[in-house]
């Protein structure tokens, strides 16, 4: 169930994102009650306010790591996976931007890679793809835990070998890895300073930190996670936490256009894009 890597996303209709409509619509899904939540998109939360946080800084590296472009797999465990990208002519003495992409419910690391894989060498962009323990992210089936620990544990690795820039650090995904973006880009906003969101379905708030920038998307006709019910709901309550949001409606269903990721990524640089700056 791999999705391409270019054009537009294969339509998915994952039986896990499912999962997602209750937390935006406040309800229960065969029967089972996911944490419960409020009409508005904003479910309780059970954990302690510190849960999510990530505790991997960029610095400036002892060694500077003699590593070839391209795919690398991280060392993270047993059990565990991370993919690493090095765009073309990286050198890791320099500070680069970089972004964590989050794969969708049934996805794989190589999915989530592939969000922004093609545009990744124009950008100089580095990419850091994990794969969620179970079908999806920890905090959509019960609370922050496993996925977080791999995703510091990715983070330090990257940190310790290359240099990053701080100021061009995001954490995005597709479907339930937007969802998870999303929740974890306001967690810990004094570490990504921007969070990519292709078609989300929820956003749990926490204990805030830091301002990170927002870019959303989503498809009009989207079947998995109906706009309505989710985006439409989501972009305002993070306009009203304070948050710069930055969101784009187009007609389509549950993918991720080329044109709008590309457009993310030059957001991501600062730079001009192609839908309004």
């Amino acid at each position: 169930m791999a999705e391409p890597r270019t054009g537009r996303f294969a339509r998915r209709r994952f039986v896990v994102g499912l999962a997602a409509l209750p937390w935006a619509v406040g309800c229960s899904l065969d029967g089972v009650n996911l944490r419960g939540g409020d009409v508005e998109g904003v479910p309780s939360m059970d954990e302690p306010a510190v849960a999510g946080r990530i505790g991997a800084r960029p610095r400036q590296p002892d060694t500077v790591a003699a590593t070839p472009p391209g795919d690398h797999v991280l060392d993270v465990g047993p059990g565990r996976r991370a993919l690493l990208y090095l765009p073309v002519d990286h050198r890791a003495d320099q500070p680069s931007p970089l972004a964590v992409m989050l794969h969708g419910a049934g996805g794989s690391a190589e999915d989530g890679l592939g969000l922004l894989r093609g545009l990744a060498d124009d950008a100089g962009l580095i990419l850091v793809a994990p794969k969620s323990h179970g079908a999806t992210w920890d905090l959509l089936l019960d609370s922050y835990g496993p996925d977080v620990a791999l995703i510091d544990d990715a983070l330090a690795q990257v940190f310790d070998r290359f240099a990053v820039d701080p100021d061009h650090l995001a954490v995005g995904g597709f479907s339930d890895g937007a969802s998870y973006a999303l929740s974890l880009g306001g967690v810990n906003g004094d570490l990504f300073s921007h969070v990519i969101a292709f078609s989300p379905g929820f956003w749990v708030p926490g204990a805030t930190s830091g301002s990170p920038s927002f870019y959303v998307t989503h498809g009009t006709d989207d079947q998995v996670l109906p706009i309505s019910s989710t985006s439409r709901r989501l972009v305002p309550k993070l306009e009203r936490a304070g948050y710069d949001v930055r969101y784009h409606e187009f007609v389509g269903g549950h993918v991720v256009p080329t044109d709008l990721a590309a457009d993310a990524v030059l957001w991501l640089l600062d730079r001009p894009g192609t839908r309004g700056g």
